[in-house]
């Protein structure tokens, strides 16, 4: 009978809910362990990644500790994926996966977190930067419009651990560059009806509403600070006096 993988994750960041949504799909039994961002670079969560950033994983089935949500990713569907439900085994196919799992990984993650930053969390206007970051959050999106026209999924023709893995953070695009939610993909169609076909999903909506869950357990805004706090640099502060953050 297989354990529970343990699933170390702080509930605002995006990255942890990409190795959920694949658990939920693949049924894979797990469980969490919430904590305050206060604590990323603490003991005891340095102990399984000394980086400070989730997720990370243990799993009590092979005795392998994991972090970086993309090897994680990788290594849940060649452990648990036995009947290739959101990966292929064939050479191309294989490989392409990977491919736009790095893509996510180098190319979505990073743009769409620093511009998240100079649009929301930085606490002063930089029209440069913003403009810099989300042109470049326009030019993947470009990217993959591209590429879905015609298809439903990024490989193939299923979705895969590839597809999902650009679900949590285009999720919060809206909020990421400041527009309604409605408009977040205006201009991009094929990216926008991909989105709705995982995010109508069972596994996405269940992971969605254990994040909401956490979030307010932990006192949490949409945004990851904590509710009393005028801004990231004042929760940022709190944290380096060690104040305790949660009796704000």
């Amino acid at each position: 009978m297989t354990k529970p993988i343990r699933v170390w994750l702080t509930p605002p960041g995006p990255n942890s809910w990409k190795v959920i949504v694949v658990l939920e799909e693949l049924q894979v039994p797990y469980e969490i362990v919430s904590f305050r961002f206060d604590d990323v670079k603490k003991k005891p969560f340095i102990d399984i990644n000394p980086n400070g950033r989730v997720p990370a994983i243990e799993d009590p089935n092979t005795d392998l500790v994991l972090w970086e949500s993309g090897a994680i990713l990788q290594y849940l569907v060649e452990q648990y994926d036995t009947n290739n439900t959101l990966t292929y085994t064939t050479l191309k196919e294989k490989h392409h996966l990977s491919q736009w799992l790095h893509f996510q990984m180098s190319g979505q993650g990073p743009y769409w977190g620093v511009a998240g930053w100079f649009n929301v969390l930085h606490p002063e206007k930089l029209p440069s930067a913003i403009e810099r970051y989300n042109e470049q959050v326009r030019r993947v999106l470009g990217v993959l419009d591209s590429w879905l026209e015609g298809k439903q999924w990024l490989v193939g023709d299923k979705m895969t651990y590839a597809d999902l893995a650009w679900v949590p953070w285009n999720d919060r695009l809206d909020s990421t560059i400041g527009v309604a939610p409605e408009e977040k993909f205006t201009g991009f169609p094929n990216v926008k009806a991909w989105h709705e076909r995982m995010t109508s999903r069972p596994s996405w909506i269940k992971s969605m509403e254990t994040r909401a869950r956490l979030m307010d357990e932990q006192g949490l805004m949409w945004n990851g600070v904590p509710k009393g706090m005028a801004s990231f640099q004042e929760y940022e502060a709190k944290i380096a006096a060690g104040e305790d953050t949660a009796k704000v």
